[in-house]
């Protein structure tokens, strides 16, 4: 099962920071069970939206050059506002620095001007033929993918849909 935290990315701006949107509806599954009587964003999928926002800005600035962009490490990780149904969950990661495989990011989600979540995530893109050649095939699947993904996310993606 895919989880998609993301509805749209609003704003990205290449190898600095992307904005995105998630609108929580009272359609999705956990709400049922977190909380009853008291539906809210369960915080780690608040981690998970910031991590998926991140993840686009890398596939973008890079020209999705890498299949995998994946969640390394996340620290300083606090949690504020709830996000309740009918409300939306602004995310908004900005690039702090690279090296040749991770890329550290500061990353929000923000509800009507107050922080939900916040924290620094580090995230690390590979190939799966990195490690086993034959997987290449592999790697051009999921990019392919996630470029189509991409043109449903960002309407002005065209210039970084590869």
């Amino acid at each position: 099962m895919r989880f998609t935290l993301i509805d749209r990315i609003v704003e990205l701006q290449p190898d600095v920071k992307v904005s995105a949107i998630k609108t929580l509806s009272m359609a999705e599954e956990y709400l049922a069970d977190h909380f009853p009587g008291f539906p809210v964003m369960p915080g780690v999928l608040m981690l998970e939206a910031m991590t998926q926002a991140s993840a686009w800005l890398v596939r973008a600035s890079e020209d999705f050059a890498h299949s995998m962009v994946v969640l390394r490490q996340a620290g300083n990780v606090k949690y504020g506002q709830f996000v309740e149904p009918g409300h939306t969950l602004l995310v908004t990661a900005e690039i702090l620095n690279q090296t040749e495989n991770l890329t550290k990011l500061k990353a929000q989600g923000i509800v009507d001007g107050k922080t939900s979540v916040s924290g620094r995530l580090v995230l690390e893109r590979y190939n799966l033929a990195d490690t086993c050649p034959p997987r290449a095939h592999a790697d051009e699947t999921v990019r392919e993918q996630m470029r189509a993904q991409f043109a449903l996310l960002y309407a002005g993606g065209g210039e970084h849909a590869g």
